[in-house]
């Protein structure tokens, strides 16, 4: 028997619907599993089960896409924003309009972001230890207690600094950098380009802040194996069959299998 998940799960990572829109359909009456209409969001099936969204069978997802986006600074890696500001939907051809991004890049940032229409693909490399090299500029010079969290770690109960205000994230773990390169320092500013493995919230920029060097530039330029090249900002483009083929091998070592 294969293994259970919740039903808007099964919706999102098997259909262009989004785990919100699943929700809906399902409180709509518009989900049957196994003949049944279903509208408890708590449901949990299995590829064992018949599932079927406004009578249509849905079945496993066995390919899928992904793209490499350089998303220019100013625009949200967001579906909508409620103060109307540029989300990278609205530059993107509108055939990627349900696809899932691989994390985010603040609205600040720039440089490579992957996105997906394979949910299941997007979390595992959200959540993978792959390599995520950036370019940063930051106010000031990189002191010894930088370059010593860099090679060590850090260990924060308050990172606010760096944060944005609404965060709900206080305390944060950094673990040592994967390697970093100091450009030199030149009018109050400092160009660094940093190896880490770890994606969590405005991370870079929290831990810069909590020594007051404010990071001003970021770009991200790799992720994994996947390179930005010579892709210019605002222009996306597809995996090569070598990039398809590394990502297959990461799958299947963890367990994801397309």
């Amino acid at each position: 028997m294969s293994e259970a998940m919740r039903l808007n799960k099964f919706i999102s990572h098997n259909t262009k619907y989004s785990r919100r829109e699943a929700d809906k359909l399902i409180q709509e009456g518009k989900v049957r599993v196994n003949g049944r209409t279903h509208t408890d969001l708590s449901t949990k099936v299995s590829y064992d089960d018949t599932i079927e969204v406004n009578n249509n069978r849905v079945f496993k997802k066995e390919q899928f896409t992904v793209i490499v986006y350089n998303k220019p600074k100013g625009e949200l890696v967001s579906k909508k924003d409620d103060r109307g500001r540029k989300t990278i939907y609205d530059t993107l051809p509108k055939k990627f309009a349900h696809f899932t991004s691989v994390g985010r890049l603040d609205f600040a940032s720039e440089g490579l972001l992957l996105l997906t229409d394979a949910a299941a693909i997007a979390s595992t490399l959200m959540k993978s230890d792959l390599e995520r090299v950036y370019y940063i500029k930051t106010k000031g010079s990189v002191g010894d207690d930088i370059i010593h969290a860099m090679q060590n770690g850090l260990e924060l109960l308050d990172a606010s600094k760096g944060a944005h205000s609404h965060s709900k994230i206080k305390s944060m773990s950094f673990a040592p950098f994967l390697s970093y390169q100091i450009f030199g320092s030149s009018g109050g500013y400092t160009k660094l380009k940093v190896m880490i493995n770890e994606g969590k919230n405005r991370e870079l920029r929290r831990f810069f802040a909590h020594f007051n060097a404010e990071i001003v530039d970021l770009k991200r330029v790799s992720y994994g194996i996947i390179d930005l090249g010579v892709l210019k900002s605002g222009r996306y483009r597809f995996l090569t069959n070598a990039e398809y083929d590394a990502l297959r091998d990461f799958l299947k070592e963890n367990k994801v299998y397309y």
